[in-house]
């Protein structure tokens, strides 16, 4: 008897370590899952930096390219700091990257109503259009496995545009900061997946 009660602290460290070491296998039914989501949700921003390049139907030495403000004051402001990718936290994250969409889906859709208002092409409007909304849906989807509610981006402060030349520099700026969120989802998307415990494939 006194050596199986002195045996029990030793059994109680050793399931103790077990947990500590329990495979990826063996990780919550909602997070594998979630995991399956990750690879879709980075292509989807592959797809927008490729489609930020032509938004504008300008070859990518223009000087105009150069020239463009920060005319668009509602346009997402993304953080690029080593303290911020640190701090990332999923559910936070995969909210603010919502957001961010929705808010991009907003000013992609004004931009191709006033292409059409000035009989001007509106295919490459249309396809960044349909782009983020697959992202949007994507991270809707995340969001409901991790019990979050998708957050919705209030009505967005537009210019009135006077001209096709105005229009122009819009379609830059939208553009430009697009290709940057584009190249930033990406890195919070893949910080998450590796934050998350998912196997790289």
């Amino acid at each position: 008897m006194k050596l199986i009660h002195d045996s029990i602290p030793c059994l109680l460290h050793l399931l103790l370590l077990a947990e500590l070491f329990v495979p990826s296998s063996s990780r919550p039914a909602n997070t594998s899952s979630l995991c399956t989501m990750f690879g879709p949700m980075i292509h989807q921003g592959e797809k927008l930096v490729q489609v930020s390049k032509t938004l504008h139907g300008l070859p990518e030495n223009h000087e105009l390219l150069n020239t463009v403000g920060n005319k668009l004051q509602d346009l997402p402001h993304m953080q690029h700091t080593a303290a911020h990718f640190k701090s990332l936290k999923l559910n936070e994250s995969l909210s603010q990257l919502c957001l961010f969409t929705q808010s991009f889906r907003l000013h992609m859709d004004w931009l191709k109503t006033e292409k059409h208002n000035f009989s001007l092409p509106s295919e490459t409007a249309e396809d960044a259009s349909t782009q983020l909304l697959l992202l949007s849906t994507l991270l809707n989807k995340s969001l409901q496995q991790i019990g979050e509610d998708a957050p919705r981006p209030p009505a967005p402060s537009l210019p009135v545009v006077s001209s096709a030349f105005d229009l122009l520099q819009f379609s830059i700026e939208i553009s430009q900061r697009l290709q940057v969120f584009g190249h930033w989802s990406k890195r919070v998307l893949h910080s998450l997946k590796r934050r998350s415990g998912c196997r790289r494939h």
